[in-house]
This record gives C-alpha cells, sequence and structure tokens, in this order.
C-alpha cells in the first residue's frame, strides 16, 4: 500500500489528537517521540532488506533444535506424536508472526514489540516483556556458546583442548560481527543462514533416498509407523502402557515443539533496522513462516519414517548434549550403513549454532536497546554509534556471555540444562505477551474505526486467531513441565524441572505488578490507543526511501532484478 493512499485517509495528526485530549503523549519536553528514535546519536540505521529479516528469523529458528531435539521428541512419542505437536505449534507460530506484521506494519517503532505493549496496551506488560525477552536472550547466547564447543569435541576431545578456548573465540567473533554494524550483520547472517537452508533441503533429500531403498536396498516407507507404531504407549514406568500413555508422550512433545520454535517472532525486533519496513516486515513474515514450517513438518515427518522410536541408537544418541552423535538423522545415516555425513553433518550443526548465538546476540542487544526507547531502561542503552549500533546496549548483551565459561567445569553442564527450560518459559511468556497485545491493538482499531482496508497489513485470522493461539500458549505454559507433578523414581529431581520450568512465571507477573506499583501505570482503552504519535515520520522516511528505490530504477532498468532476485529469492 502506498503511503500517499494511507495518508489521505486520516485526517487527524498527533498534534490534533493531543489538543484533544484523547491520546496519551508520547513525545517528552526533550522531543524524544517514546519507542521511536530519530536522533542521530540514538537513531537505528535501515540496512536490512526483506531477505536479511527473513533469513535472520530462519537462523533464529532452525538450529539444533530441528536437527537434534526432534530425536529426543521422536524417542519420547514417536512418529505421528511429533508430526502432530510441530503442526500445532507451527500454526500458533504463524498467528504470533501475523500479530507481530500487522502491528509493525502500520507503526515501525525503534522499540519492537515492547513499545508496541507499552503504547497499544499496557505500560506495565511492555516493561515486563521487554526484559523477560532480554533475559532469554542472555541466556541462550551463553548456551549456544557452549553447545559450540561441546559440538568441537566430536573432533577433539576435552582432554586435549579446553572448551573455554573454543568459547572465547566464538564470543569474540560474534561481537565483531555485531559491532560492524548491521548491513555487516545483515549480509554475515543472510549467507550464514543460507548454508543452514541448504543443509536442510540436503538432509530433506538424504531422508527421501533412505526412505525409498536407494541408501541400502531396503524401502522403508511407513513401516516404522506401523511398527513399533506411530505413538509410544509408554510414558514412564509409573503410567500404565495404553492410551493414557500415548496422550502424556504426546502432550509432552508440545513442549518440544515450542522450543524449537521459539526465535521466530524475533522478526519484530528487526523493525527499526529495516529498509521499507511496511513492504518488507509482512513479506518477510510470510516467507518465514512457510520456509520454516516447510522445512519442520518435512523434516519431522521424514525422521519418523527413517527411524523408529524404540531404536537403542536412538535411545543413545538422546543421552548425548548435543553434536553429530545427538542427531535422529545421523542415527539414520547409520542404520542405512552409510559413512563419512556424519562428520559433515556435526560441521553442518556447528555452523547452526554459531549462526544462531551471532543472531542470538543481535536480538539480545537491540532488545535492552528498545527497552531503553521505551524508556524503561537507562538512556544510555539506546545510545548508538556512527554505524548506527547500539555499542552499550551491545557490549552489556555481550558480557552474559561470559556464563558460557562455566561450562570449563564438567559438573555445570546440569546448569545450563535448567537454563534452557528457563529460556522456554520466557519465549513462551513473550508469545502471550505479543498476542495479547494484538487483541488489545484490534479491540482499540475498531473503537477508532481503522479498517483493513487502512492497514499495509491485517492477520488473516484477526482478533479470533490471536485468542487461539492465546489459549494454546497460556495452556502450554502452565502445564509445561506436568512430569514434575508425576512421580519418578529414576530422577529424582522433580523439584529442579518445576522450578527452572516455572520460575519465569513469578518473575513475569512481579516485573509487571511492581512496575503498576512504582509507576501507578493503567490499561490503555481502546479509545485513548495512540496510533499516530511518531507515524509521520515513518510516512516521511516511506516516501523517501519510495522515491530513491524508483529513481534508481529510472536510471537503471534493471535495479533490483539481479541473478538472486531472479532465481533464488523464492528459495532465500
Amino acid at each position: 500500500m502506498e503511503t500517499g493512499s494511507l495518508r489521505s485517509r486520516h485526517t487527524s495528526s498527533p498534534n490534533d489528537t493531543k489538543e484533544a485530549g484523547l491520546y496519551n503523549d508520547y513525545e517528552d519536553q526533550h522531543g524524544h517521540i517514546r519507542g521511536i528514535e530519530t536522533s542521530s546519536e540514538t537513531a537505528l540505521h535501515r540496512g536490512l532488506k526483506a531477505r536479511h529479516i527473513s533469513m535472520i528469523a530462519i537462523g533464529g529458528a532452525i538450529g539444533t533444535g530441528l536437527i537434534i531435539g526432534t530425536g529426543k521428541a521422536l524417542a519420547k512419542a514417536g512418529p505421528g506424536a511429533i508430526l502432530i505437536s510441530y503442526s500445532i505449534i507451527g500454526f500458533v507460530v504463524f498467528l504470533v508472526m501475523a500479530a507481530v506484521g500487522e502491528m509493525s506494519a502500520w507503526l515501525p517503532m525503534s522499540a519492537g514489540f515492547t513499545g508496541y505493549a507499552s503504547r497499544f496496551c499496557d505500560p506495565s506488560l511492555g516493561f515486563a516483556l521487554g526484559w523477560t525477552y532480554w533475559f532469554k536472550y542472555i541466556i541462550v547466547v551463553p548456551n549456544q556458546l557452549t553447545a559450540g564447543a561441546l559440538v568441537i569435541q566430536f573432533w577433539l576431545p576435552r582432554e586435549r583442548v579446553n572448551p573455554g578456548v573454543w568459547i572465547a573465540i566464538f564470543l569474540v567473533l560474534i561481537l565483531c560481527i555485531n559491532y560492524f554494524g548491521v548491513k555487516f550483520f545483515g549480509e554475515f547472517e543472510f549467507w550464514l543462514s543460507s548454508f543452514k537452508v541448504v543443509v536442510i533441503i540436503g538432509v530433506i533429500i538424504l531422508s527421501l533416498v533412505i526412505t525409498a531403498g536407494g541408501a541400502d536396498g531396503h524401502a522403508r516407507g511407513f513401516e516404522y509407523w506401523r511398527n513399533p507404531g506411530a505413538f509410544n504407549p509408554k510414558f514412564n514406568d509409573q503410567i500404565p502402557v495404553g492410551s493414557l500413555g500415548r496422550f502424556l508422550t504426546f502432550y509432552s512433545t508440545l513442549v518440544t515443539a515450542t522450543f524449537a520454535f521459539l526465535g521466530t517472532e524475533l522478526v519484530g525486533v528487526t523493525v527499526g533496522e529495516a529498509q521499507n519496513p511496511r513492504k518488507t516486515i509482512p513479506r518477510a513474515i510470510k516467507l518465514t513462516f512457510y520456509r520454516i514450517v516447510i522445512f519442520y513438518l518435512v523434516s519431522v515427518f521424514l525422521v519418523g519414517m527413517i527411524v523408529p522410536y524404540n531404536d537403542e541408537k536412538l535411545a543413545f544418541a538422546n543421552k548425548a548434549t548435543t553434536g553429530a552423535n545427538a542427531s535422529p538423522f545421523v542415527v539414520a545415516i547409520q542404520l542405512a550403513n552409510i559413512n563419512v555425513l556424519p562428520h559433515i553433518l556435526n560441521a553442518s550443526i556447528l555452523l547452526f549454532v554459531f549462526s544462531a548465538a551471532n543472531s542470538d546476540l543481535y536480538i539480545a542487544s537491540r532488545t535492552l536497546y528498545g527497552i531503553a526507547s521505551d524508556n524503561s531502561a537507562p538512556a544510555i542503552f539506546r545510545k548508538t554509534d556512527r554505524r548506527g549500533v547500539p555499542i552499550y546496549a551491545l557490549l552489556t548483551s555481550a558480557l552474559f556471555g561470559l556464563l558460557a565459561f562455566l561450562n570449563v567445569a564438567d559438573d555445570s553442564k546440569d546448569v545450563f540444562t535448567y537454563l534452557v527450560n528457563v529460556s522456554t518459559i520466557l519465549g513462551l511468556l513473550s508469545w502471550i505477551s505479543i498476542l495479547v497485545t494484538h487483541i488489545w491493538f484490534l479491540r482499540a482499531r475498531k473503537a477508532q474505526g481503522l479498517t483493513n482496508e487502512m492497514m499495509p497489513y491485517t492477520a488473516p485470522l484477526g482478533i479470533w486467531g490471536s485468542y487461539l493461539a492465546l489459549f494454546i500458549c497460556v495452556l502450554v505454559a502452565i502445564t509445561k513441565n506436568f512430569d514434575a507433578f508425576i512421580p519418578n523414581i529414576s530422577t529424582g529431581d522433580n523439584y529442579k524441572t518445576f522450578i527452572t520450568g516455572y520460575i519465569g512465571i513469578p518473575l513475569y507477573l512481579a516485573l509487571i505488578f511492581g512496575h503498576k506499583f512504582i509507576t501507578k501505570s493503567k490499561g490503555v482503552r481502546p479509545h485513548e490507543c495512540d496510533f499516530y504519535t511518531g507515524k509521520d515520520i515513518i510516512d516521511r522516511e516511506e516516501e523517501e526511501f519510495l522515491a530513491e528505490q524508483a529513481a534508481k530504477k529510472a536510471a537503471n532498468p534493471k535495479h533490483g532484478r539481479s541473478f538472486y532476485h531472479t532465481w533464488v529469492s523464492w528459495l532465500f
């Protein structure tokens, strides 16, 4: 939708609405619009194209959760169960991303969805969302660094090279990549994530070959769906084998699927650095959703056809923390008697982990920047350098990567297992916050007469889609560690699972109500919601960008139709 036509439909301006007393005032005495940065000392640079944003999202979502995590889910529940659970959570991901897309296409704020929660729903929700999201990513970064060091132990055991060496190298590299500016970061992450896509496609093709019997002459087809079966009937020794066991094993994989998909929503954090965000963000969201769901669902479907869920090698793989030894696809390669490929897959996993650590540090720094832009963190964190990098937010976020050095001691690995559990609940709470914000956004739209035709992009299923996704997310968040309530004599650590699985909820609620108690903030009423403050700035930026692109195209009719756009943009 063109900016001109968009603007012509609205006669009210920020100043009009302030004088009428209808909207909250988001501009302070220094001219800073809360959540939108315009100063050269605080503004981000719009250097991310649609292909960059789409691949950053894929880079954050496609990783060890797909290559390794599917093996644990398969062994626990069976091929039919994981296909259903991954499909359900994949649908939820689409609804969350559509909600982010509708809000960010209307007003691409520097603060990202932290700013949307504060402006459209409740400042206390924005405060809690921002800090819990940042907590998630400063936990995930050291976990990714640790995983990278463990992957290398496939070739060099810790007795030969201390894992702290690799952790230090990876941390310095990702800090440098983020420091050199968003254009360098975007291009680097684009090609690294493109390699991920190539690997996933290769794994899918290999799985098809194994399924059809091209590797060892054994055409498996749906053999493993019939024997041992599509659903594992045994949950644990305390639950009788049967229908209840099948349901519990299936339900437990919803959490695995959620963890695998976490990160796709990070498109909402990139809006402050996206070129022509009203067009690129919705396009990136659509492409990211289709690619991720296809890659995930096809891979999950095929892995259930090439590895039986009760195979001893799969059970052994689940004892490994990461690396090729823990991948169900390596188990399939071994069962098909194919050599060498495990080394290639392990090298690919190493790049997967490095790419994820790189994008996670980026999101951590931009989240802290967004919190500061929303006036919920010290103003120093919204300071940027000449390349538009929020340098103080980046360095502060990178400092938490030093937690990875805890892994130098053998007895500290369990800590990171529990931190993964914490990051999952924080990610779910982020989805919940985004969906609640979108519901309030749509209620305000209706109250103020903003129709679908006036919006650059609308969520396909509207408010009911967000209600459905919210219900599923809340259900999974509350019951995600239900096994902590079931006696498990073999481990005896149920209380640790319970604490790490649910500690994010009281933290989240404490941030919301603590902020309300201190600031006396109130929720935003639909007729008072501010849709316009700062929108004129985004309109001018869009007009300037479109005019510049039109001038380039007039000077060079082939501008924008490179080899990439002509032949491979549908894939990358």
